[in-house]
């Protein structure tokens, strides 16, 4: 079995993601990270806590998944919170497309869920080579499958600090958008990168960003919110780790919407 699924408790830092020097992070980059740890600890602290092992059994129960299915969760791994929310999207929407940045538990949810739910495809990336192909076994052993992809953290955008993933086989329309990676190490703002996909969101869609509760996070949300008015955004903090959840809106009722209040 993968060591994604190992029953013992994970480190605070995710994994280490090898880099070219080209691409590595810069001086600067090196110690906003470490300065921006100061204020973030609680938060990470907090992470390793990945739910009770009764919401843990319940999600298992919903699924129709064995016992020992799911990995101990929390630090870079998700809270049963998230994996909740994600069925319930996943019930609400029947999306045909999800794409999620950051494999892992998250992976196994969201291909059972489509298969309960009439279908659909999940096209998961994730800058570790070795995880992305034990991801696949794990996946065939419970029956499932996915389209996964290795995505080196190799890309910058002048809008963002930080690396972001090389993209591959994106699919045009997304329906459900999960955004657990890059880890924070790269960079407390590198998942504000994510909105180079937001415009392939269906109306309707919606966007799952992890660990929101963040400052990081947090200062990107906001950014997000001023930038993105066809999307609607809200906090949601029952999870350990807090969850952002974007909608974008249906077209028709949006443009009625601007075409008010200008009229106003």
């Amino acid at each position: 079995m993968p060591d994604l699924t190992t029953k013992y408790l994970t480190g605070l830092l995710a994994k280490d993601a090898s880099k070219p020097a080209k691409h590595a992070r810069t001086a600067g980059e090196r110690a906003f990270q470490i300065a921006f740890g100061a204020v973030q600890w609680p938060w990470l602290l907090k992470s390793l806590y990945g739910g009770t092992q009764a919401q843990k059994t319940a999600l298992l129960d919903r699924l129709g998944l064995p016992r020992d299915a799911l990995p101990h969760l929390g630090s870079w791994k998700a809270d049963t919170y998230l994996l909740h929310r994600i069925v319930d999207e996943i019930e609400a929407l029947r999306p045909q497309h999800v794409v999620e940045l950051g494999s892992g538990a998250t992976s196994l949810v969201i291909a059972k869920a489509l298969s309960m739910s009439g279908g659909g495809r999940l096209h998961s990336y994730d800058q570790h080579e070795p995880f992305v192909a034990q991801m696949h076994g794990w996946l065939e052993a419970n029956q499932l499958s996915a389209e996964f992809h290795h995505a080196p953290l190799t890309q910058r955008d002048p809008a963002w600090p930080g690396l972001w993933y090389d993209l591959c086989h994106v699919p045009q329309v997304i329906d459900l958008l999960v955004i657990d990676g890059p880890p924070w190490a790269v960079h407390p703002f590198a998942r504000g990168m994510a909105e180079r996909l937001f415009e392939r969101l269906s109306p309707g869609g919606a966007i799952l960003l992890d660990d929101a509760a963040r400052p990081g996070e947090r200062i990107v949300a906001r950014r997000w919110s001023r930038k993105w008015k066809d999307f609607e955004f809200s906090l949601e903090g029952g999870g350990t780790k807090g969850l952002l959840v974007g909608r974008r809106r249906q077209h028709t009722s949006y443009v009625q919407e601007m075409t008010a209040e200008a009229a106003a």
